[in-house]
């Protein structure tokens, strides 16, 4: 081999070399880059991680569950305690007993006065301290002088006196006496007697009711009574 070819293998050789470094270069630089991207992928989906858990305030998924799992709760709580007020009420009314007269407030008013209607309007209250019930219709003596015998039930009267109408502290149970008129031989008063009728058809003490409005004295040819109701009769 001649020098000048010795000095053009030598040059070869150190070209192949250089040419391996390079490649070897970029094949790093590739790899680095392709590092940073992937990083940066992970970094973006932690990010989108971390805002899907929490809300427009900075408040975390955690404590959102806790507060709704409050409202539930507190929803929860009222539902049993209008139930337990129910139950308290129904036991209330359950052991209630026969009203006796004594524990209550009656009075009477004399409504439509001369016209087609007229009656004593009756409200019984129950000033006791406990429940009380009430049936059928009020055992009424319109004049004991005359007549000691209790008035008749109307015939025209809705069906249901048999039922007891419980009256809690401050109740009100309504019924009323229908006065006929005819214009002679009839009876007055200015008041009248009344007791509680049992189931059996007997009668407690009765006592006095004077008779309120615009004409107190009333008259009567004829007269019959309503059984007790929750709701006012004749009310228009």
């Amino acid at each position: 081999m001649t020098t000048h070819q010795a000095r053009r293998t030598a040059r070869s050789a150190a070209l192949a070399a250089v040419t391996a470094v390079l490649a070897l270069g970029l094949t790093a630089c590739g790899s680095a880059d392709e590092g940073s991207k992937a990083a940066g992928g992970h970094h973006t989906a932690g990010a989108a991680q971390s805002r899907s858990s929490t809300d427009g305030n900075g408040k975390g998924g955690a404590e959102q569950a806790g507060s709704g799992g409050d409202s539930k709760e507190g929803a929860r709580s009222a539902t049993l305690s209008g139930r337990t007020d129910q139950v308290a009420s129904k036991v209330t009314t359950a052991g209630a007993q026969q009203c006796r007269g004594d524990e209550m407030l009656v009075t009477a008013v004399h409504r439509f006065a001369g016209q087609q209607g007229d009656h004593l309007l009756v409200t019984a209250v129950n000033e006791g301290t406990k429940p009380c019930w009430v049936t059928s219709y009020p055992a009424v003596v319109l004049d004991r002088n005359v007549d000691n015998v209790a008035l008749p039930h109307s015939k025209k009267d809705n069906p249901g006196g048999d039922k007891h109408i419980t009256l809690r502290p401050g109740g009100k149970a309504y019924s009323a006496v229908n006065l006929f008129d005819y214009g002679s031989k009839h009876h007055t008063a200015r008041s009248f007697a009344i007791a509680l009728r049992g189931p059996d058809g007997h009668n407690g003490p009765f006592y006095s009711v004077g008779v309120k409005g615009q004409k107190p004295r009333f008259s009567w040819n004829e007269a019959d009574v309503l059984n007790w109701n929750t709701e006012k009769p004749y009310d228009f």
